[in-house]
């Protein structure tokens, strides 16, 4: 039996899902695209190919076994996207939370459950119909869980709103000890550059007390304002509109200490090593052209 726990982002990490991008199937037609960035891509012929995407996954399971990471792989779907691990389940404390994910993604979670298989089935949760809840809303802070949503009264009319709020109250129900709590996402259906796709789109915490944050992903400058408030200004590091586009608050905590993050990232970079961490770097652009990075890839089961 798999023994789950995650109680934040950046503990020790033992095992992992990470998605995978062999026979992810042909270019998608303009009106199959799940966000505004691989739209840009399609009508742009700069669609990532597979075979990119293959050896930037590789390099990211490389560092894994570098640090001794147990690390699971979806069953394979002919023709299919299994990048995107995230989205379609996370773990909090020791429950395994199915994702109610678009429809069309449905098999992404079939392919993973040989896992889920392993895990007592009493700790597998699946939320009610009406609760949309994906992994890359949810990021865990101890006694805190941070949800990203979108309460526009439009949110039916966005494929890029993920997570509602009925989702938020499913979270807050099933942990009335921890502090829950919601921030409304900027979405576009149509620029990239002012659409967070989910929270970790705009806001990871890192190491024991820092984080990275986009002030303009949040809608209420109240939510961002939580965050300072609780993180101290001097522990955030702010990115800007491009750095966002470029999903640079998606990188991936191996340890508290040691941060694997996409290899152009820069400016990351500097301020991580000055503040103590180990930064692995890995080529991800490519697969970031689906509007998704090194978090949205992984589903992490088990951190010491």
């Amino acid at each position: 039996m798999l023994q789950l726990h995650v109680k934040n982002e950046t503990s020790k990490l033992k095992a992992v899902i990470l998605g995978t991008a062999k026979s992810n199937g042909p270019v998608p037609a303009e009106h199959e695209a799940y966000d505004p960035k691989s739209l840009e891509h399609i009508k742009a012929g700069t669609y990532p190919s597979e075979e990119d995407m293959i050896v930037e996954m590789e390099a990211l399971n490389t560092v894994f076994k570098k640090y001794n990471v147990e690390v699971f792989r979806p069953e394979l779907i002919e023709n299919y996207n299994q990048i995107f691990s995230r989205d379609i389940g996370f773990v909090i404390d020791d429950l395994f939370i199915k994702a109610n994910i678009l429809p069309e993604r449905a098999r992404e979670q079939d392919a993973i459950q040989y896992i889920i298989n392993r895990i007592d089935p009493a700790k597998v949760i699946t939320p009610p119909e009406e609760a949309h809840i994906e992994g890359g809303d949810v990021i865990l802070w101890d006694d805190h869980i941070f949800v990203g949503t979108y309460k526009g009264s439009d949110y039916k009319d966005y494929i890029t709103a993920r997570t509602n709020t009925q989702g938020v109250d499913f979270i807050k129900k099933l942990f009335p000890h921890k502090t829950v709590k919601e921030f409304d996402l900027m979405k576009s259906r149509i620029e990239p550059r002012d659409n967070a796709l989910h929270l970790d789109c705009c806001f990871q915490p890192v190491g024991k007390d820092k984080g990275v944050i986009y002030k303009s992903g949040f809608r209420e400058e109240a939510d961002y304002m939580y965050l300072v408030n609780l993180f101290g200004s001097e522990n955030l590091f702010h990115i800007e509109r491009e750095e966002m586009y470029h999903m640079t608050s998606n990188f991936f905590s191996i340890d508290t200490n040691v941060v694997v993050i996409e290899k152009n990232f820069i400016r990351l970079k500097k301020w991580l090593l000055k503040n103590g961490f180990t930064v692995e770097e890995v080529p991800y652009a490519e697969i970031a052209k689906q509007e998704g990075l090194l978090r949205c890839s992984t589903l992490p089961l088990i951190r010491d």
